[in-house]
C-alpha cells in the first residue's frame, strides 16, 4: 500500500508500512547506517503526518516482515487477541496518541488492551510522541512479576546487582555483592556477567550465587547470564538455576545469530519452571535486548531498528518473564551516536515494553567511544525514574570492569530513591530491616553495627 501526504508543493510517498515506518523514526546513526533513514527533516515530519493517519487495523493486515519468512511475525499474528484490540480498533496511529495521553487510558485499560496491540502498533504511535509523552504513558503502567520477591509494584523501582570480574575471581565478586547489598542493591536480582563460557565456570557462579542467598535469606533471584543452551545443560546436572537468561532480538534470523529460536526458548522456560525454586511466583525467566542488534547481525529485514526492538518484546512477552532489560547504549554509536540519541532510545523502549505488558527495566548506559557522558546518563536516569522504570543495573562505580562500558552505580539508584520516594521489591526491604542494613522508614543505616557481621558471613 502507498503512503503520501505533501508538504508545500513537494508530495513524499512511502511505498509501504516498513519504508513509513523507518522514515518517521527519529533520528539515529543505525538507521542512517542501515539507509532507511528519512533523508531530511521534512521527509521526516511528512512520515509520521502520514503515520498518524494509518489505521491502527493495517498493521495487522500488512506485516513489515513476511508472515512466512519470519516466525516472529507469525508469533505476533498468531497471538493477536482480538477482545483486547477491540477498544482501540477503530483509532489511527494518531487517534491511538490521542486516546494514551487522555484520561481513559487508566492503569487497568492499558492493561486490557497489552494484548491486543502489536509491537508495529506501539513502534508506530512512539514515533508520534515527544518524550514528555513517552514518560506519561509509560508512568501509566503497572506491570508487576514475581519470584522470590514482587518486582514492578507502583512507587518502587528495582535494582540488578551486578557484580561482574574480568576473571570471575570468587573473591572480587564477593566483594561487589557485599558493596551492592549494603547499598540496598539486588531486589531485582543478583545477575553476573560471566568472562568465560566454560560450563564449569558458569556452574561454580551459580552455586556462590546460590550459596550466598540461601545463606543469608536474601529475598532475591540469583543469574548468570550465559546461553540459554549452557543453562539447560547445567540444569540438567543438577545445578541450582533461578533465572533463565538469554538476548533476544526482534526477527528470526537475528534470533538464529544469537544461537536460539522460539522452541529453544519454549524449552528453556520449562526446564526453569520444573525446578520450582521461586517462593513467590514462577516468573522464570530474564531477557536482554537493545536497538541495533539485529542491524549488527544483518537480520532487520530494512525494518528500522526501533520497530525491531518492539518485535523483540513480542518475544519476550510470550514466556511471560520475570525481567526485561534494555541495554540501551550498550552496542555502540554505530546504533546510538551520542546522549540524545541514547536517551530517546530508552525512553521509547520503556514505553513500548511497558505498553505491552512487560516488565521493563533499562541499563542506562553508554560505551566509552560514544558521544555521551555521565551527566547525559544522569539525566536518562531520572527520567525513566519518574516514567515508572521497574529496575535499572547497580554496578559498583558506575564502571562494569568486565564489560567495558558505562552504567549506573548503587549510589545512582539512592539518588532516584530520594528523589521520587521510590522503596525496593517489599520483601527485599523487609529483609534489610530485619538484617540491621535500614531503619523502620527504610532508608538505609549508616552507623549499623550489624554491618561487620553481614560482611563477615558472606565473606566466609
Amino acid at each position: 500500500m502507498l503512503y503520501r501526504h505533501t508538504i508545500d508543493a513537494t508530495n513524499y510517498a512511502f511505498d509501504d508500512l516498513r519504508i513509513l515506518l523507518a522514515k518517521a523514526s527519529p533520528t539515529r546513526s543505525g538507521d542512517r547506517l542501515a539507509g532507511i533513514a528519512a533523508d531530511s527533516a521534512a521527509e521526516m515530519i511528512a512520515a509520521r503526518l502520514a503515520l498518524a493517519n494509518v489505521p491502527l487495523k493495517q498493521f495487522l493486515d500488512e506485516p513489515v516482515i513476511p508472515y512466512e519468512d519470519d516466525e516472529v511475525t507469525r508469533l505476533i499474528l498468531d497471538s493477536h487477541d482480538v477482545a483486547g484490540f477491540l477498544p482501540v480498533s477503530s483509532l489511527t496511529v494518531g487517534g491511538f496518541r490521542d486516546w494514551l495521553l487522555s484520561d481513559a487510558a487508566t492503569t487497568d485499560a492499558i492493561r486490557n488492551i497489552s494484548r491486543g496491540i502489536t509491537p508495529e502498533m506501539v513502534a508506530a504511535v512512539s514515533k508520534l510522541m515527544r518524550n514528555q509523552d513517552l514518560i506519561l504513558v509509560a508512568k501509566k503502567c503497572e506491570v508487576i512479576t514475581r519470584f522470590r520477591n514482587t518486582i514492578g509494584l507502583r512507587g518502587r523501582m528495582g535494582t540488578r546487582l551486578q557484580p561482574n570480574h574480568p576473571f570471575d575471581d570468587a573473591k572480587g565478586i564477593i566483594a561487589s555483592i557485599l558493596d551492592g547489598l549494603l547499598l540496598g542493591s539486588g531486589d531485582a536480582c543478583i545477575g553476573i556477567n560471566p568472562a568465560s563460557d566454560d560450563p564449569n565456570v558458569i556452574g561454580t557462579l551459580l552455586r556462590l550465587l546460590d550459596d550466598v542467598i540461601t545463606r543469608l535469606a536474601i529475598p532475591t533471584q540469583g543469574c548468570v547470564l550465559t546461553h540459554v543452551t549452557t543453562t539447560l545443560g547445567l540444569i540438567g546436572q543438577g545445578v541450582p538455576v533461578d533465572l533463565v537468561f538469554q538476548s533476544i532480538a526482534g526477527t528470526e534470523a537475528a534470533n538464529r545469530s544469537f544461537g536460539v529460536d522460539l522452541s529453544l526458548l519454549r524449552e528453556a522456560r520449562e526446564a526453569g519452571l520444573s525446578l520450582r525454586r521461586g517462593t513467590v511466583g514462577d516468573n522464570v525467566m530474564y531477557f536482554e535486548t537493545g536497538q541495533g542488534s539485529a542491524l549488527s547481525a544483518n537480520a532487520h529485514h530494512q525494518v528500522d531498528q526501533q520497530t525491531c526492538e518492539a518485535r523483540a518484546y513480542a518475544v519476550a512477552r510470550a514466556f511471560d518473564p520475570l525481567l526485561v532489560n534494555s541495554v540501551v547504549g550498550f552496542i555502540g554509536p554505530e546504533y546510538l551516536y551520542d546522549g540524545k540519541e541514547i536517551i530517546r532510545a530508552g525512553l521509547e523502549d520503556h514505553f513500548c515494553g511497558k505498553l505491552l505488558g512487560l516488565p521493563l527495566g533499562i541499563d542506562v548506559c553508554y560505551t566509552n567511544h560514544a558521544e555521551a557522558d555521565q551527566d547525559d546518563m544522569d539525566n536518562l536516569l531520572t527520567l525513566l525514574a519518574a516514567a515508572g522504570v521497574n529496575f535499572i543495573m547497580g554496578v559498583p562505580g558506575a564502571d562494569d570492569v568486565m564489560l567495558n562500558y558505562q552504567s549506573t552505580s548503587f549510589h545512582d539508584a539512592l539518588y532516584v530513591r530520594d528523589l521520587f520516594g521510590l522503596k525496593r521489591a517489599p520483601e527485599f526491604d523487609d529483609w534489610l530491616l530485619r538484617a540491621g542494613l535500614a531503619g523502620q522508614d527504610f532508608r538505609l543505616v549508616a552507623d549499623a553495627g550489624r554491618l561487620p557481621d553481614l560482611a563477615a558471613r558472606l565473606l566466609t
